[in-house]
């Protein structure tokens, strides 16, 4: 397993599912981690089960001051950032073209491009003054293929895909490397409700999937934690699909 001693990590969205997976294995492997997430409760407790090398911090990914204190807080509690986890996200409305309405295409955006953004952008700086660091972000299957009723999603997916390539070009010169992680169907309690909420089966999403399952968040989290570890440091600019085989077709 690869070794994260030494690491500064926050990580968005860690408060629950893929996140806070990575969350308890970017623990494990000797990293100190801010969580980044608006669901209070549970990552004040998640941060008191790992103890004193994790801790939490609110932080709406679509605000610019939230991103400035949770990066400032995370120094001064354990040192300059040298991992950004940009895993925060909206599942989108799964509504037609037709259908979806400009506020709801705005509000996936905001929380899936742009909260994206800000991170990269915020971050900089921290990383910096650590001599360099690795940036992984969260995009989907549905960044590199497209899916009915699934616009709004795709999109904001798309463009973390693109996103992370022109940041990885321009920022490797600083020692900042750049990845997408691109999950295929992960069996987290948001995707289990927004199955519940569209009375969908995960089954035919299954069924187009060689390896024929869905993932179990642990296995996803163990690629995050290759691409923030050193034993990833040639690696940049990489769209890396776990997705049991889905995008191979």
């Amino acid at each position: 397993m690869y070794d994260l001693q030494g690491k500064v990590a926050i990580i968005t969205g860690g408060a629950s599912g893929i996140g806070a997976a990575m969350v308890r294995l970017f623990s494990g492997l000797g990293a100190s981690i801010t969580i980044g997430d608006i669901q209070d409760h549970l990552g004040e407790a998640l941060a008191l089960e790992l103890g004193d090398k994790v801790r939490f911090s609110r932080l709406d990914v679509t605000q610019s001051e939230d991103w400035q204190r949770a990066i400032a807080d995370t120094e001064d509690a354990f040192g300059p950032v040298n991992v950004l986890v940009n895993n925060a996200g909206h599942p989108g409305y799964q509504r037609t073209v037709a259908d979806l309405t400009q506020e709801e295409f705005r509000h996936v955006f905001a929380v899936n491009q742009e909260g994206v953004f800000l991170g990269m952008k915020y971050v900089l700086a921290s990383m910096g003054r650590a001599g360099g660091g690795s940036i992984v972000n969260n995009s989907s299957a549905w960044g590199l293929v497209g899916a009915a009723n699934n616009l709004d999603y795709c999109a904001t997916k798309w463009a973390i895909t693109g996103m992370s390539k022109a940041a990885a070009v321009e920022l490797a010169p600083t020692n900042i490397r750049v990845n997408s992680v691109h999950p295929g169907l992960v069996l987290t309690p948001m995707v289990e409700a927004n199955l519940k909420m569209l009375g969908a089966s995960a089954e035919p999403f299954i069924s187009r999937m060689p390896l024929n399952r869905g993932a179990r968040p642990e296995e996803i989290a163990n690629v995050f934690a290759f691409l923030a570890s050193d034993a990833s440091s040639f690696v940049t600019g990489l769209a890396f699909a776990a997705d049991g085989g889905l995008t191979a077709q």
